[in-house]
């Protein structure tokens, strides 16, 4: 059973800083890609930022410049910067991670993060 945890979420200031963890059970290094996902309420489920095997990555237009996407091998995670905060940020944030040789993409269960004006 493959199992994503996301942590860091919680309450900030605009302008300030959050670093969101992703943590696998399974080793981070042979997944195909992971995204970072949110939902603000009333809203649809937005992709933010995503990472591949090769480690080439992708932003949303909203985030570019104020969040960074990347690996951290001796935790396992995958990890969302975000700085520069806005409250137009302030969602559930989800990952979500296809791994190499198994079907599907596997979420996790979301962590809130909420930008104070």
């Amino acid at each position: 059973q493959v199992q994503l945890v996301e942590s860091g979420g919680g309450l900030v200031q605009a302008g300030g800083s959050l670093r969101l963890s992703c943590t696998a059970s399974r080793s981070i290094f042979s997944i195909k890609r992971t995204g970072w996902y949110r939902q603000a309420p009333g809203k649809q489920r937005e992709l933010v930022a995503e990472i591949t095997v090769g480690g080439s990555t992708n932003y949303a237009d909203s985030v570019k410049g104020r969040f960074t996407i990347g690996r951290d091998s001796a935790e396992n995670t995958v990890y969302l910067q975000m700085n520069s905060l806005k409250p137009e940020d302030t969602a559930v944030y989800y990952c979500r991670a296809e791994w190499l040789g198994l079907p599907g993409g596997y979420w996790g269960q979301g962590t809130q993060v909420t930008v104070s004006s």
